[in-house]
């Protein structure tokens, strides 16, 4: 595998029309330097808003992935985005000046093809890949999907595919490492059934559609009546048979198992959201994009988390991940309102539990009350807002220039006072996310997780760019 990053060496284009939008699509690759990523850009758009192609900017996975920032939106990424991994491209700046690629021949052929004829430039920085060490599986019950992470010292995709069929029956096939997808995975074609493509047309997609940019397998008769009807439904004016080989108009295959490898790029092209090449064996029984998805954000996630450990030096000693010290570093508070003392679980993304040892010698214990000292309960919601801003640290590659503001608080209840020589478990998970605005809840534990619990609450909180 490639130790450096790399981009390419000049700008290329192509034309075409759009997949599902049948918009007239000019797109061009342009060389970025490093650490830049692949971004989408809008340059029919005021100020040619870009999007970058990680899984936190996916909006809609109808038949397709999108990818959007505010009101700039890009639809069908995945054959683009399968040609750059494919490629083994890092960076790269992709400028569109309409909403949806050119589906040229419905595979990631036109644009490996466009990529190697603008040649590689190897860039300075080395890769910096996602490394599976553990087996990471995600299963859903919907559809009989699997799709499993193995560790490997390398790049290898397995699929299995069983749309119980005639035309296709149960496929299989692996990518063993990149050098093979330009030849044996790009050429293969998107696909779809007979009976889907009304049900898509009614819902104002596939307008770009046609024979030579997709193959339709054939799963129902139709009389020479019905399939003229929807052809002309479709504004399909050529003349158009069912076919004796199980696909709409006998088109021909270009694998046997061309499903098969369709559904190995569209795996590819949905893990380029996690925004790193990975090192790892990928193993998917019946993938779609949805499920692609939800898989590629537990592996964003662990992204995420490894990116955190490195950035900060985080090394987890006895029970301590992170120390006062990794604390100061990430948080802007200081004495007397640095109120976390280390924390013991991080969950990227999910979960954090941050610890305070509760002492005699606090401040606010001079006058709340010096005959009776009580931690007042705002400063127990605060120390669990400040957990919470430690676990806010994973969803963003920096924190540096961001502050966090509380929007409102709800729920809260305090159920125990907490005195000198208490030491406070701070359990906060993340309820739910839009964009940059996160609903957390919290409970606080006295002297053990999941002891005596002496407050919890739900908060909503804003992560701002902070003002100069």
């Amino acid at each position: 595998m490639l130790t450096k990053q790399r981009t390419i060496a000049k700008e290329v284009s192509i034309s075409g029309i759009g997949l599902h939008t049948g918009n007239k699509s000019n797109m061009t690759f342009k060389p970025a330097p490093v650490d830049h990523g692949i971004r989408f850009k809008r340059v029919d758009m005021q100020d040619s808003p870009e999007i970058p192609a990680d899984i936190d900017h996916v909006t809609d996975l109808s038949r397709g992935t999108t990818i959007a920032v505010g009101t700039a939106e890009v639809k069908t990424v995945e054959h683009v985005l399968a040609a750059i991994m494919g490629s083994e491209i890092d960076n790269l700046i992709v400028e569109l000046d309409t909403n949806e690629p050119p589906v040229v021949d419905g595979s990631a052929k036109p644009f490996v093809d466009l990529i190697t004829q603008a040649g590689f430039e190897e860039q300075s920085e080395p890769k910096d890949y996602l490394v599976i060490e553990n087996t990471i599986h995600y299963r859903a019950a919907e559809g009989e999907v699997d799709i499993v992470a193995f560790p490997l010292d390398d790049f290898k995709v397995t699929v299995m595919i069983d749309y119980r069929n005639p035309a296709l029956g149960s496929q299989y096939t692996s990518l063993f490492n990149m050098s093979e997808f330009a030849t044996e995975f790009a050429p293969a074609r998107t696909f779809c059934f007979l009976h889907e493509v009304e049900d898509l047309h009614s819902q104002g997609l596939i307008k770009g559609g046609k024979f030579d940019n997709a193959v339709v397998i054939v799963d129902r008769d139709l009389s020479s009546g019905e399939l003229k009807k929807l052809m002309d439904t479709l504004g399909i004016n050529q003349s158009v048979v069912l076919g004796h080989n199980g696909i709409l108009n006998n088109t021909q295959l270009r694998f046997p198992n061309e499903p098969a490898r369709h559904k190995v790029v569209d795996l590819i092209g949905d893990m380029a959201l996690i925004g790193a090449p990975i090192k790892g064996h990928i193993m998917a029984a019946r993938p779609g994009h949805k499920h692609n998805i939800e898989f590629v954000k537990m592996l964003r996630n662990l992204y995420k988390q490894n990116k955190l450990k490195m950035k900060y030096h985080l090394k987890k000693t006895s029970d301590v991940i992170l120390d006062i010290n990794a604390i100061k570093k990430m948080l802007p508070h200081r004495y007397p309102f640095l109120l976390v003392d280390k924390v013991v679980d991080l969950e990227h993304g999910k979960r954090i539990v941050g610890v305070k040892n509760v002492t005699v010698n606090e401040p606010f214990f001079q006058g709340h009350f010096p005959q009776k000292p009580v931690m007042p309960g705002v400063l127990i919601i605060e120390a669990m807002a400040q957990t919470g801003g430690l676990l806010l640290l994973s969803f963003f590659d920096s924190y540096e220039g961001k502050m966090a503001y509380f929007t409102s608080i709800d729920k809260a209840k305090f159920r125990k006072q907490v005195i000198p020589g208490d030491q406070l478990f701070f359990d906060v998970e993340v309820l739910d996310r839009k964009r940059n605005i996160f609903k957390l809840k919290g409970k606080v534990y006295k002297n053990s997780l999941g002891g005596e619990l002496a407050a919890e609450a739900e908060f909503m909180c804003a992560i701002v760019d902070e003002k100069v």
